[in-house]
């Protein structure tokens, strides 16, 4: 369950990173990055948080992997937010990306140290 996990969470943050670095290279007025693509790198991620708390639930995470786990619902959460303000064509705080990123990466090093036993 965990490699299932590790692996959507790999694929989303490769999502992640590309309509970062596509909201990075447009400006004012410019068009957001695919909306599509957002969809994508949200349902990746979100199958990997679902398949997490399945592994939780069946009692096979504990510790540092609960730990990755509350961090990756914050960054759903805001993820969440953050796809809102996209349909609704609004302007992404920078500093909220980040944010969602950031807690997604510490969440994916959490796991990664919790699967190798780090």
């Amino acid at each position: 369950m965990l490699n299932l996990a590790l692996i959507l969470f790999a694929i989303a943050a490769v999502g992640g990173l590309a309509l970062l670095i596509q909201h990075l290279k447009s400006h004012a007025g410019a068009p957001q990055p695919a909306l599509g693509l957002a969809l994508v790198h949200g349902a990746f991620a979100a199958s990997g948080l679902v398949v997490l708390v399945i592994a939780f639930l069946q009692g096979t995470v504990k510790g540092l992997g609960v730990v990755s786990l509350v961090i990756f619902v914050v960054a759903a959460l805001g993820g969440f937010y953050l796809f809102a303000q996209h349909a609704a064509k609004k302007q992404l705080p920078k500093q909220f990306l980040f944010v969602h990123g950031g807690a997604a990466v510490v969440g994916f090093v959490l796991l990664l140290a919790y699967k190798f036993g780090m």
